[in-house]
């Protein structure tokens, strides 16, 4: 192993590393706007009262379902980057090709997609 093999390997351990931490501040992100999404629809329904047309007292709408799933989204997130991470380190320590697209992004995007939607059509209804 050369000087410039190391400085590479080394190079290539600490992408890895960084992009595990950008998942990681991902799924905290998702799960405090998560949290905000179903607070806010607490919140909308404590000052409802005070309003002309007021809700009935006792519904949250669609914000605590929308909010718990972002924060469901935000711990799936974490567990399964931690797992990619272990397996691209695995993979690189073993010297073998690094892994293909990331079927958790994918995932991700398509569900926090299907979330937005279901808000989207939501506020139209509403």
């Amino acid at each position: 192993m050369t000087a410039d093999s190391g400085h590479r390997d080394r190079q290539v351990y600490l992408a890895a590393e960084r992009t595990f931490l950008s998942w990681l501040r991902t799924s905290l992100s998702m799960m405090g706007f998560g949290f905000v999404v179903a607070r806010f629809g607490i919140f909308i329904r404590e000052v409802a009262p005070l309003a002309k047309n007021a809700t009935p007292r006792g519904t949250a709408g669609i914000s605590v379902e929308a909010g718990t799933a972002l924060v469901l989204a935000g711990v799936i997130t974490a567990i399964a980057s931690m797992i990619r991470y272990i397996r691209m380190v695995r993979r690189l320590d073993r010297g073998a090709d690094l892994a293909g697209p990331s079927w958790l992004a994918i995932a991700i995007s398509i569900g926090l997609a299907a979330i937005g939607l279901l808000l989207a059509f939501r506020l139209i209804v509403s």
